[in-house]
C-alpha cells in the first residue's frame, strides 16, 4: 500500500504540468473552448491526454508542485498553452471579423440572434460563417492537430525553459495577418454593395422625389446575399489556406522553441 501511494505521489508532478498546458490551450481554442463544452469534460479531456502525454515527456529536473518554483512553472506552462491556443484561434478571428464586415454592409448588423447555448449575441451572418468554420474545423481534424502541437511543444519549449522573447513578435504580427486576410475575403461583397449604393446615390440626383430609403435596404440587402452565396462556394478552400497559414506560424513558433 505504501509503495502504490509512493507511485501515486511520483504520479502526481508528472501528470500536472502536460495537464496545465493542455488544458490552457483548450480554454482558448476554437470550439473546444466554446461556453457550450462543459467545463468538466474540458478538464476530462485535458487530464486523460495528460497520462496518454507522459511516457513521451523529456526528461527534466524534478520541480515540486507545491513549492514557488513550482507555482512559477505552473503559470509558464497556462501561458505557453494560451499561446498555442490562440494561434489556432486566428483562422476562427478571420471569419469571425468576415462575418461583422458582410453584416455591416449588406444593412444585417441589427439582425443579431441570441444562442442559448453560450449566451452570446451575434449577427446572422457571423453565425452562419461560424457554423461553416465548426465544420471544417472537424472535418479536417484540426482538434487532433491543436494536440499534437501541443505535445510537440513539449519537446521544443520544455518545462523550465522559459517562454522564448522571439515568439512574441510572431504572434503580434498574427494580428496583421488576421486584419488583412478578413479584408480581402469581404472586398467582393464590400465592393458589390459599394457599386449598389453608389447606383442608388445617382439616381437620387437624377430622380430626387423616389423613396430611395424604402427601396435601397432591401435591394442592397438582396444583392448582399446573392454575393455572399458565391463566396461561400470558395470559401472551403480559403479557410484551408489560412489553416495552412496557421500550421505555418505554428511550426515558427516550435522552430522558435528549438533554436
Amino acid at each position: 500500500m505504501q509503495g502504490l501511494y509512493a507511485q501515486l505521489l511520483d504520479l502526481i508532478p508528472a501528470v500536472w504540468w502536460p495537464f496545465c498546458r493542455l488544458l490552457a490551450a483548450f480554454s482558448i481554442a476554437p470550439f473546444i473552448g466554446d461556453a457550450m463544452m462543459p467545463l468538466p469534460a474540458r478538464i476530462g479531456l485535458a487530464l486523460a491526454l495528460a497520462v496518454a502525454c507522459i511516457p513521451g515527456m523529456p526528461a527534466h529536473s524534478p520541480i515540486d508542485p507545491f513549492s514557488l518554483h513550482g507555482v512559477a512553472a505552473s503559470v509558464e506552462q497556462v501561458i505557453i498553452g494560451l499561446l498555442f491556443g490562440l494561434a489556432f484561434q486566428l483562422t476562427l478571428s478571420v471569419l469571425s471579423l468576415l462575418g461583422f464586415l458582410l453584416s455591416s454592409q449588406m444593412g444585417l448588423s441589427m439582425a443579431v440572434m441570441n444562442d442559448p447555448g453560450n449566451g452570446n449575441s451575434s449577427d446572422v451572418v457571423s453565425s452562419l460563417l461560424y457554423l461553416l468554420a465548426a465544420l471544417l474545423f472537424f472535418a479536417m481534424d484540426g482538434h487532433l492537430v491543436l494536440v499534437q502541437v501541443v505535445y510537440a511543444s513539449f519537446r521544443a519549449w520544455p518545462l523550465g525553459g522559459g517562454i522564448p522573447q522571439a515568439s512574441l513578435p510572431v504572434l503580434a504580427a498574427s494580428v496583421g495577418w488576421v486584419m488583412s486576410a478578413a479584408m480581402i475575403l469581404a472586398l467582393p461583397v464590400v465592393f458589390a454593395t459599394f457599386v449598389v449604393q453608389a447606383g442608388f446615390g445617382m439616381i437620387n440626383r437624377v430622380a430626387p422625389a423616389l423613396n430611395l430609403f424604402s427601396l435601397g435596404f432591401p435591394v442592397v440587402t438582396l444583392f448582399g446575399l446573392s454575393t455572399l452565396t458565391l463566396l461561400m462556394q470558395v470559401l472551403p478552400p480559403q479557410y484551408l489556406s489560412l489553416s495552412e497559414q496557421t500550421l505555418r506560424l505554428l511550426n515558427r513558433l516550435l522552430e522558435i522553441g528549438h533554436g
